[in-house]
């Protein structure tokens, strides 16, 4: 990561904390209308483009919604304690494995239990979310790394449990920026989300055992992409 690209980070982030404290101001509940993007951006004097960046990470945190051609509103999430730290460290290839290797050992027993339970909300919102990157595939869609991040939060969901369900989504909501490079770095999103479309096949189907092991084997296959790409790997 270069130095202006670490600066472009932080300012990225300091707007999305500034959005926050503005929901929060104007004690905006979920739902809510917000000012236009152009309105922030000068509001916040910055360019239309770094607004809607800063949103966008905020979108991927459920913290607000970007509707096409409707607006920006504020997100499910905007009330929860647990938020990025804006200042936070520089995102490494190191502490991008240190984080997949968390969650290798916390996601695949949570989508073996959403086999066994089949919550039917989250079995909806894992089939919505898997239908939805689907045509983000398509379309060619930037909004692809936000819906695959949502189909985790879905599987953990599936399982029935809140408490499991709350710590997949701080994991997303602490993590957002280094799972958006996590999956700028993957590189293959075909086959991501085919490995997605198999955890999901497993979950539906109530097959716990493969839902464990498709989950495992995904993330195991990150942490390799990862790996590949670091400076001292040869390549």
């Amino acid at each position: 990561m270069t130095a202006g690209e670490a600066s472009r980070r932080t300012l990225a982030d300091e707007l999305a904390a500034g959005v926050v404290a503005l929901i929060r101001e104007r004690r905006l509940e979920a739902g809510a209308q917000m000012d236009t993007v152009r309105s922030m951006a000068e509001r916040f004097a910055v360019a239309v483009p770094t607004m809607r960046e800063a949103l966008r990470r905020l979108e991927a945190m459920g913290v607000v919604v970007l509707r096409h051609g409707s607006g920006v509103y504020v997100g499910e999430n905007v009330r929860r304690s647990v938020l990025p730290n804006p200042h936070g460290p520089l995102l490494t290839s190191e502490s991008l494995v240190d984080l997949l290797l968390a969650r290798s050992t916390i996601e695949p027993p949570i989508a073996a239990m959403g086999a066994t339970v089949r919550d039917p909300d989250g079995v909806e919102r894992i089939t919505e979310t898997l239908r939805e990157a689907e045509r983000c595939l398509i379309e060619r869609n930037e909004r692809l790394w936000v819906v695959n991040l949502d189909f985790h939060r879905a599987v953990a969901q599936a399982s029935g449990n809140t408490v499991l369900t709350e710590v997949v989504d701080s994991i997303v909501l602490v993590h957002a920026q280094e799972q958006r490079e996590i999956l700028r770095l993957h590189g293959d999103e075909g086959e991501d989300f085919e490995e997605h479309r198999r955890i999901a096949r497993a979950v539906l189907d109530g097959d716990a055992d493969e839902a464990f092991r498709a989950s495992k084997e995904h993330l195991e296959h990150v942490i390799e992409a990862i790996r590949s790409r670091r400076p001292d790997s040869g390549r």
